[in-house]
C-alpha cells in the first residue's frame, strides 16, 4: 500500500494522454501548489540573502558611527587638555615677573591655535558620526520590510502545504494573497534601498 506522492513514467503519461483524446490532463491543485511553493521558496531565498546583506551594511554604518564618535570624544578630551594648559599659562602670566611674560604669551597663542584645529577635527568627526548613524537608520527601514516580506512568504508556503493536504482552494487563495503582500513589501524595500 503506497501513500503520498508518486510519479508516472513518460510512457504511462503518453497512455494517459491518449486515453483522454490526446489532450493533456489539466494540472491538479497539488501541481499548482507545488509550483507556487517552489517559486515562493526561491523568492524567499533571494529576500533572505538581501536582508542578510542589508543588515551587514546597517551594522557597518553603526560601527562607523561609534568609531567616529569615539574619535570625536578623543579630540574633545585633547581639546580639554590643551584648554587646561592654556589656562595654566594664563595664570602663570599673571603670577610671573615681567621678564618672563613673553614666553608665556607665546605658549598661550600656540594653545589657542591648537584649540581651533582640534575643535574643527572634533566637529568634523561628530558630523561623520551623525551621517553614519543616519545612513544606518535609513537602511534599517528596508531591512525591516524584507524581514516582514519573508514572514509573509513563509505564511504563503505554510498555507500552500495545508492546501496540498486538505484540498481547500480558499487556503491556496490566502497563500497567494500572503505571497502578494510579501512581494509588495519586497518591492518597497528595493525602492527604499536605491
Amino acid at each position: 500500500m503506497s501513500h503520498g506522492l508518486h510519479t508516472h513514467a513518460p510512457h504511462d503519461e503518453a497512455v494517459h494522454e491518449a486515453a483522454h483524446g490526446g489532450v493533456p490532463a489539466p494540472h491538479s491543485l497539488n501541481q499548482w501548489v507545488a509550483i507556487f511553493t517552489a517559486l515562493i521558496a526561491a523568492l524567499g531565498a533571494m529576500v533572505s540573502y538581501q536582508g542578510s546583506n542589508l543588515m551587514n551594511e546597517v551594522l557597518l554604518y553603526k560601527n562607523e558611527a561609534v568609531l567616529k564618535k569615539t574619535k570625536a570624544t578623543d579630540e574633545w578630551n585633547y581639546y580639554q587638555a590643551v584648554s587646561t594648559k592654556s589656562h595654566l599659562m594664563e595664570l602663570a602670566l599673571v603670577l610671573t615677573t615681567p621678564d618672563r611674560v613673553a614666553g608665556f604669551k607665546d605658549e598661550i597663542a600656540k594653545y589657542k591655535a591648537q584649540k581651533v584645529e582640534i575643535k574643527q577635527r572634533a566637529d568634523a568627526l561628530e558630523k561623520e558620526s551623525e551621517d553614519a548613524n543616519a545612513e544606518s537608520a535609513r537602511l534599517n527601514k528596508p531591512h525591516h520590510d524584507l524581514e516582514i516580506a519573508m514572514i509573509f512568504f513563509q505564511i504563503a508556503i505554510s498555507l500552500a502545504s495545508i492546501t496540498a493536504l486538505t484540498g481547500r482552494r480558499w487556503l491556496f487563495g490566502a497563500g497567494l494573497l500572503s505571497a502578494a503582500v510579501g512581494i509588495g513589501l519586497w518591492g518597497m524595500a528595493l525602492v527604499a534601498m536605491s
